[in-house]
């Protein structure tokens, strides 16, 4: 079986993180989106309330499982025999920092190849922290988040909550 994971916070997701599990997802015969604690951040969302919101917005998908691991993304990737990550780039800045992952990721499982995507050009400019900057100041998500999720990542930013 051809396994892929396609790693991050998802704090939160985007509509183009979707647009990238949509793609990936008809290239494997399962894609694991794995959401990974990152102890160098705070999220705004609970790892629990991440791991809903990319359930529901993937459910759409039959090959796409979701997951959660605390730990190095090359070790995962030998638990699971995953052969392949996703990871998707936005500009050259994003090509620069993700080569070295994959080449760090390629020392500790040789056999992890890593396979870029470039971004879907309504999406360049698209991060998870442009739609909690977008939702603290109440700008319309409705082009860059799931829409089933909007309401949440609006009333989480209202109350100014960060996860501790």
């Amino acid at each position: 079986m051809n396994i892929a994971i396609y790693p991050g916070s998802f704090d939160p997701i985007t509509l183009g993180h979707l647009n990238l599990i949509k793609r990936a997802s008809k290239s494997f015969d399962k894609l694991i989106v794995c959401i990974m604690v990152n102890a160098q951040k705070m999220p705004l969302f609970t790892l629990e309330e991440r791991l809903r919101h990319v359930k529901t917005v993937t459910q759409r998908y039959p090959n796409v499982e979701v997951d959660t691991y605390d730990g190095l993304v090359a070790e995962y990737a030998k638990k699971i025999d995953a052969s392949v990550l996703i990871r998707g780039l936005r500009a050259m800045s994003d090509f620069e920092r993700e080569c070295q992952m994959a080449i760090i990721n390629k020392k500790i499982n040789p056999q992890l190849e890593t396979y870029f995507l470039a971004a879907d050009e309504k999406y360049m400019y698209l991060s998870s922290s442009a739609v909690k900057e977008m939702a603290r100041f109440g700008a319309c998500l409705k082009d860059v988040a799931p829409s089933e999720l909007i309401d949440e990542i609006a009333q989480k930013m209202r109350m100014g909550q960060e996860v501790k």
